[in-house]
């Protein structure tokens, strides 16, 4: 596969595409809506702030505990059937019938279930799309999030605006059914990738080997010490925190469409730390205090280097054994996000003491220290596993084009 169109040739990721690209906007406009919500009762910025964020903390739990489950249940059920639970969830939540603890703790408990889907889906579309494939599946998912996420805000912030907190959750609900519908009808039957029998074991074995570990390691802490600093958008920018945003994703969607569709495996080891280092460098300039637009600049070519991550999931991906592809997947995608979600933490109470810029400086500091102690899994090749995924091969017309 070595274009885009190879990569939408493929019928069952298209179908993936489209269900993963309406959950990620009906997500995040349920957790805009339920942050609102959680506001509304409490006048609490910190419990507001939770709400928004307890799907994601749980979510390393989750993968550690559950993740074996990903290899060990076939996708298109697991992945129909937990988008019919979200939306019960969010219906649950609508009516309002439980006080703001429970509602936390009911959010925390998806997000601890949801690593399971979210590894499910990532090995998914490395079934499907192998080789060079992944690299440019995992490209476009990228940018779709990117864009659905501007997208959720913007339609949660319009109803919200039009409507109220209790109804955008509604259709929060109804949109998740949507998606429950086209995996059913789109994703083809297909039996487990017999995974572990324990997931904690498989985790454990997961963890245990040095290269898995260094490049778990190099996917979870340089991005998100920056993720630490971009949640510094609105107290550094006040009203002009948008512009911020928008450079951020602006410039993370450049660096994945170049990366993904121009570079090859070979390209792709050698730019991780170029790329890793343009991630962190210019947040050194913020302890200057730059005007807005000359720290959007520095934040776009910053974003950029995010693209450094397709380098690194790939050689991950070669050097997991087949039957914890899944297990694998979702172990990096769940740590990511929880290691995020921390950042961003540890950040706001830094930038408690010290001021908000010199945090900024200082996240992409520890962002380019963590890139040095973690130059071995960047710049040098893994093994690449030795078992396969046991997921019966695509057998529909234009798949078997593509992946000759």
């Amino acid at each position: 596969m070595r274009t885009y169109r190879d990569v939408f040739a493929v019928g069952e990721f298209r179908v993936l595409f489209a269900g993963s690209t309406a959950a990620v906007a009906g997500g995040t406009m349920t957790m805009l809506a339920l942050s609102t919500l959680v506001y509304a009762h409490t006048g609490s910025p910190f419990l507001a702030a939770m709400a928004y964020l307890a799907g994601f903390l749980p979510q390393a739990v989750g993968a550690l505990l559950l993740g074996g489950l990903a290899d060990r249940l076939p996708p298109r059920p697991l992945l129909a059937g937990w988008e019919l639970v979200r939306a019960g969830v969010i219906v649950v939540l609508a009516l309002g019938l439980l006080p703001v603890w429970a509602m936390l703790a009911l959010v925390m408990a998806v997000g601890l279930v949801e690593a399971v889907t979210n590894a499910a889906r990532l090995a998914l579309v490395a079934d499907l799309l192998p080789g060079n494939g992944y690299v440019l599946g995992r490209s476009v998912l990228n940018i779709s999030v990117g864009a659905m996420q501007i997208a959720g805000f913007a339609g949660g912030g319009l109803l919200l605006t039009v409507i109220g907190p209790n109804a955008a959750l509604w259709c929060g609900a109804a949109l998740a059914t949507v998606v429950s519908l086209v995996y059913r009808a789109g994703l083809r039957p297909g039996g487990p990738r017999a995974g572990e029998r324990r997931p904690i074991a498989g985790a454990g074995r997961l963890l245990g080997d040095p290269a898995l570990r260094g490049l778990l390691l190099a996917q979870w802490v340089p991005n998100g010490l920056i993720v630490g600093a971009e949640a510094l958008y609105v107290p550094f920018a006040g009203e002009s925190a948008g512009v911020l945003f928008m450079a951020a994703a602006g410039g993370m969607l450049a660096g994945d469409l170049v990366v993904g569709r121009w570079t090859t495996p070979a390209s792709r080891l050698r730019l991780s730390v170029p790329l890793y280092t343009l991630l962190a460098v210019p947040y050194l300039a913020f302890a200057f205090e730059p005007g807005v637009w000359v720290a959007a600049g520095l934040v776009a070519v910053a974003s950029f280097g995010f693209a450094g991550h397709l380098g690194t999931q790939e050689r991950y991906l070669d050097a997991l054994p087949g039957q914890m592809r899944g297990q694998g997947l979702g172990l990096a995608g769940s740590g990511m996000q929880t290691g995020q979600a921390l950042a961003a933490a540890l950040t706001g109470t830094v930038a408690e003491h010290v001021s908000v810029p010199v945090t900024m400086a200082l996240a992409g500091a520890a962002s380019l220290v963590a890139t040095c102690c973690l130059l071995r899994s960047l710049a040098f090749p893994v093994r690449r596993a030795g078992e396969t995924a046991t997921r019966a091969p695509v057998t529909r017309p234009e798949a078997r084009r593509v992946s000759r």
